[in-house]
C-alpha cells in the first residue's frame, strides 16, 4: 500500500492539500482581525453577541486546527497579521465607521467564500482527516451563515433582489 496506509494523520500531505490548508490558514488569521475591526465598529447588541460567539467557536478553533495540522506536518505557518486595539464606538469617525448593515454584508461574503474554500479542499484532498475536518467546518460555517441570515431579517438589514411577480 506505500505510503497511503489507512491512517490518514500519518500520510503525508500532497503539494495540494499543503497549499490549501496554508492558504486556508492564512485566510483565517486576516478574518480574525477583520472581526476585531468589526467588533469594534459595531453598535447593535444582537450583531455583537454573533460576532463574538463566532469568532470564539468557530473562525478561533478553525485556526486552531489547521494550525495544528500543519505544525505536525512540519509545514511553515503563515505570517498572522497584528492584532487591532479595541476602541469606543464613538470614537470613530462617522464618515469611517462601518454600519451594522455592512458588517453583517461582510460577514455573510467571508462565510460564503469559506464554504466554497472548504468545499474544495474537501474535493481536492485525499486524507480522510483532512476532508472531515473542512466538513465540520462547512457544516459550521452553514450554520453561523444561517444564524446570521436570521438576525438581518429581524432588523430588516436584509437586500433582497426583486421579487417576480409574473
Amino acid at each position: 500500500m506505500g505510503i497511503l496506509n489507512g491512517k490518514p494523520e500519518e500520510e503525508p500531505l500532497h503539494a495540494g492539500e499543503v497549499f490549501h490548508l496554508w492558504s486556508y490558514l492564512h485566510g483565517t488569521k486576516g478574518f480574525l482581525v477583520n472581526m476585531q475591526i468589526y467588533l469594534n465598529h459595531s453598535g447593535d447588541n444582537d450583531l455583537i453577541a454573533f460576532l463574538e460567539d463566532m469568532q470564539e467557536n468557530v473562525v478561533t478553533q478553525e485556526e486552531q486546527q489547521v494550525d495544528a495540522l500543519l505544525k505536525e506536518t512540519g509545514i511553515r505557518l503563515p505570517p498572522a497579521p497584528p492584532d487591532r486595539p479595541n476602541v469606543e464606538l464613538q470614537d470613530i469617525p462617522a464618515g469611517a465607521r462601518f454600519h451594522d448593515p455592512e458588517i453583517a454584508n461582510l460577514v455573510q461574503k467571508e462565510l460564503m467564500v469559506r464554504r466554497i474554500l472548504c468545499s474544495y479542499v474537501i474535493g481536492v484532498s485525499i486524507r480522510e482527516d483532512i476532508r472531515t475536518m473542512f466538513g465540520d467546518f462547512l457544516a459550521q460555517q452553514d450554520e453561523y451563515e444561517l444564524k446570521l441570515l436570521n438576525i438581518t431579517k429581524e432588523k430588516g438589514w436584509i437586500v433582497s433582489p426583486p421579487i417576480n411577480t409574473k
